[in-house]
């Protein structure tokens, strides 16, 4: 190990560069999570304590930059040419026959030539350009119109399977091209959270990829986690003679190839590769809509050239669309595990893929406003592998004049309880904290590290509470003894031990924790401790109006109308008693704030990494002087800590006109 600043980072580049080339390209990590996070977080603090030693290529760079306010162009260097469709096998073939014969009037007598193909998942993402100078990721772009595209270099750093930084030998230049897509699993993740986050969720994983490439801030852009295959060498490929070649160049240089690529030497093997891949499209966890069939030497390619900006020597095979049409009898209403109002469609029955279709999600009432979706239409209606069947649209030609527009109720189905309606929101939400049907996520949520610390309390334990049905509410977690726990599988005597001395221990946690613990819409950790320290008690904070909650640091309208929404529910009050009869400490554990002191009266934001503090530490640091820290800078912050990989925050202070300090300059006013 290298004793210098120079050599350990060059070491620590390295480690980590190798484990993610293994972990995301070969699928075959040789160290565990743990060890990576601490060979990054080493690295990042080398970084911080000597920014010189930070290069553009480096494994921290892939957090995200500054955002951009526009997108600068991007040529490419040949241009990015679309690919005609064929629909069915005679085009498949009438495709073949005419690459033969044009190929072959350069070669042979006959006026055909035997060819041989390449044949690639057709991934359904959104295709992008890469240049690499040195071996370093230079820049990057979208496809655009095929000759200028849009320069997005940023928001693909931060792709993970984009490598920063080629393997060796690489070539002094080389232009990339491959596709972005959203893997089927983090699709189903980013929607589930959007859902819960009251925003409106994507139609498919191509749009979520294509939106998250073009995000103004990189930062957006890695929450997405989006993945990349790599397909074609535009420029400098190193000699090589055929695609296949170029494909595997592809795999030394550290690029991730999609590994149910196959070459045919015949039109009939193409043909039964799409017939395979069209009945197994189901097993990947990527969506696909058809098959690239390619000419695999590349000098022949050349000569076959393109028509307008379809190139000869490859097309497109599209599959089969997988939707229908049917009558949407009625619109139903599921409550989630967060409380969502989530509308499905309550369909005729529909054969889509084979499969039988009786109901579709509707995603939310502005989804069905949007698309003017009436009860009693005929619709369109779509199916994607596993993921729940969709309802496109109406088909407005057959409408009769019968049809009926759908509203969300203003009373939950499960529970009768009040539903809020967010302005500007796409999803309600059901008010009541004990509601059956949120009842598991809220339990998981309670007793999770930044709420009340349940250890032995995760996911697992959750389900099998409220399935046994000993927990009905998350007060009832501390009715639990070992008579009940002993009906929950796989509970031993040490388990069982071990669970209610962490439910025992938690009752003194404090009223941040409760707080967050709660569930209550807007509120997390750092809004839990502002209300805990402006109103001390858990009585205090239920009395008090809609005017005084907006006089805390932070609290607006939307924050206060949820928090008195919360506390308005009878079912909620209620829930709040028995974790008071059940010892549960609803005061706040620190002093309340007084404002006495050298930064009293003052509110700040914080930005970036410090040199040598924590945000948690800063945070500590300036409310034991008398100030606030707030998440968002505003006009009335007065002043921003900024520390090293400022982001956003740091911009708005600036237009603002918002007091920017670094972490000297805090200490200095304290």
């Amino acid at each position: 190990m290298s004793t210098s600043p120079e050599g350990r980072a060059e070491e620590l580049r390295a480690q980590i560069d190798e484990a993610n080339y293994r972990y995301y390209i070969l699928d075959d990590p040789e160290i565990t999570d743990a060890e990576f996070d601490k060979l990054l977080r080493e690295l990042i603090d080398l970084e911080t304590k000597h920014p010189k030693l930070r290069t553009p290529d480096s494994p921290t760079q892939r957090i995200g930059a500054p955002a951009s306010e526009r997108f600068a162009p991007y040529r490419h260097a040949r241009p990015m040419l679309s690919l005609a469709n064929a629909f069915d096998e005679d085009e498949l073939r009438a495709f073949d026959e005419r690459v033969r014969k044009l190929a072959g009037a350069h070669s042979t007598s006959s006026g055909q030539a035997q060819i041989r193909y390449v044949c690639e998942l057709k991934i359904d993402g959104l295709a992008i350009a890469l240049d690499y100078r040195d071996g370093a990721l230079e820049r990057g772009g979208t496809r655009g119109d095929g000759t200028v595209g849009e320069e997005v270099t940023p928001n693909l750093r931060t792709v993970q399977t984009i490598p920063l930084k080629l393997r060796n030998p690489a070539p002094a230049f080389i232009e990339v091209r491959g596709e972005v897509y959203l893997r089927k699993s983090d699709f189903e993740k980013l929607n589930a959270k959007r859902e819960r986050d009251g925003q409106p969720v994507f139609a498919n994983p191509r749009n979520a990829a294509s939106g998250g490439v073009r995000q103004l801030d990189p930062k957006l852009t890695a929450q997405r986690k989006l993945s990349f295959f790599a397909y074609a060498i535009a420029e400098d490929g190193k000699g090589v003679k055929t695609q296949s070649q170029a494909l595997e160049l592809l795999r030394r240089l550290g690029f991730r190839v999609n590994e149910h690529i196959e070459t045919a030497e015949t039109i009939d093997d193409v043909i039964a590769y799409c017939r395979t891949w069209e009945e197994r499209r189901d097993e990947l966890d990527y969506e696909i809509d058809g098959v690239v069939v390619k000419v695999d030497d590349l000098a022949t390619q050349e000569r076959l050239g393109a028509v307008a900006r379809d190139p000869r020597w490859a097309t497109a095979f599209k599959f089969k669309p997988r939707e229908a049409r049917s009558k949407l009898v009625d619109i139903a209403i599921t409550v989630g595990r967060t409380g969502t109002l989530n509308p499905n469609a309550v369909l005729e029955p529909v054969q889509i893929g084979g499969v039988t279709v009786r109901n579709a999600t509707l995603h939310n009432q502005d989804y069905i406003d949007s698309n003017d979706i009436r009860i009693g239409d005929t619709v369109l209606v779509t199916r994607a592998g596993d993921v729940i069947p969709r309802v496109v649209g109406p088909i407005l030609s057959e409408r009769t004049g019968k049809e009926k527009r759908f509203r969300m109720p203003d009373a939950c189905p499960v529970c009768g309880s009040a539903v809020d309606h967010p302005e500007g929101e796409a999803m309600s939400r059901c008010t009541n904290a004990a509601c059956p049907a949120q009842v598991v996520e809220r339990v998981r949520h309670f007793a999770s590290r930044g709420a009340m610390d349940i250890e032995g309390l995760g996911d697992v334990m959750a389900d099998q509470l409220t399935s046994l049905e000993l927990v009905r509410d998350i007060s009832d977690i501390y009715a639990l003894d070992r008579k009940k726990l002993e009906r929950v599988s796989r509970m031993g005597e040490k388990s069982i031990n071990k669970l209610l001395t962490a439910i025992e221990g938690s009752k003194s946690r404090g009223l941040t924790r409760v707080l967050t613990g709660l569930g209550i819409r807007f509120v997390g950790e750092q809004t839990a401790a502002i209300l805990a320290a402006d109103f001390g008690t858990i009585d205090a904070l239920e009395a008090t109006s809609l005017e005084d909650l907006q006089q805390s640091e932070g609290i607006g309208p939307e924050v206060a109308g949820s928090v008195r929404l919360f506390f308005d529910q009878k079912a909620n009050r209620a829930m709040i008693e028995r974790l008071r009869k059940s010892g549960v400490l609803l005061e706040s554990t620190t002093p309340r704030r007084t404002g006495e002191g050298p930064l009293s009266g003052k509110t700040f934001v914080l930005t970036g990494t410090l040199p040598s503090m924590t945000r948690e530490a800063a945070t500590a640091l300036i409310e034991s002087a008398g100030g606030k820290v707030t998440g968002s800078v505003s006009k009335k912050t007065d002043y921003v800590v900024a520390g090293d990989a400022a982001g956003s925050k740091l911009a708005k202070a600036e237009q603002l006109g918002v007091a920017i300090v670094d972490e000297e300059g805090l200490r200095s006013l304290i």
